[in-house]
């Protein structure tokens, strides 16, 4: 399942506190989107796939875990190169219509990497942080209401559920004679009657999930007593400056190349 964390437990990074890895995750995601040159962003994605091991997460892991993510980056980079507005610099391919330059090709590869800096590190962290524990933590270290860390904690739990729903969906569509056929109408129009359907299903359970909370008394005010501990020591500390210190580096390394090109100005 895609919420089943598939680190090992004994690794150095994957023992420190869910909170301290989501906030250097964070920042270190945040930092990149100063830039739009793809230099800042691949040194990010070396420096996160370096840093790996200390996760205790194999690369093949990460590839069957994040490849969602390398589909979406590469169709990013395909669009924009085939349809961006502004051909500026040297032409590289010219067909027809399909005219393809080193600045476009530039900007599309630098959104592509950038999309992958910015949404790995995530990847990390819920690999290898139990959503119980993340809960806990979000309770304990920051004072979150037990009723929002709880009820997100369920909703996270909830997650793979809708894949299978849509799946029994279909299925029984199908049993009653509905199919789309070779339409990309009709494929079209089943594809959005099934998620309007999805979605309903979706907050009939959330309602009754809420209801559920109440009669526990998660909206009490009692305090509550907490099972696990989650403790927010110098080393979570120490990891979140690092990861500020790390995405600082790649923005100098763009800005000493001379590669650098902010997003605002």
């Amino acid at each position: 399942m895609i919420t089943t964390p598939i680190a090992t437990g004994d690794a150095a990074l994957a023992r420190r506190n869910p909170l301290a890895k989501l906030a250097a995750a964070l920042v270190f995601s945040f930092t990149l989107i100063a830039t739009l040159d793809p230099v800042t962003p691949a040194i990010a994605i070396a420096v996160e796939l370096a840093l790996l091991p200390l996760f205790g997460i194999s690369y093949r892991a990460l590839g069957r875990r994040a490849w969602p993510l390398l589909l979406s980056a590469a169709g990013i980079v395909l669009t924009l190169t085939l349809f961006a507005g502004e051909r500026t610099g040297a032409t590289l391919v010219g067909l027809g219509p399909i005219l393809v330059t080193t600045g476009v090709l530039n900007t599309a590869f630098g959104l592509g990497l950038r999309v992958i800096a910015v949404a790995l590190p995530s990847v990390i962290v819920f690999a290898t942080t139990d959503p119980t524990d993340l809960a806990d933590a979000l309770i304990q270290n920051v004072k979150a209401s037990p009723r929002f860390a709880i009820g997100a904690l369920a909703a996270f739990r909830l997650v793979p559920l809708l894949a299978q729903e849509w799946q029994l969906i279909s299925m029984a569509r199908r049993a009653r004679g509905v199919d789309a056929g070779r339409s990309p109408v009709a494929k079209l129009r089943l594809f959005a009657s099934t998620a309007f359907a999805l979605l309903v299903g979706a907050i009939r359970r959330g309602t009754r999930l809420a209801t559920a909370m109440d009669a526990r008394g998660f909206d009490s005010g009692v305090p509550r007593t907490v099972a696990r501990r989650q403790r927010f020591g110098a080393a979570d500390a120490v990891l979140i400056a690092g990861a500020a210190l790390l995405a600082a580096g790649a923005l100098a390394v763009s800005l000493l190349l001379g590669t650098f090109r902010p997003l605002i100005g």
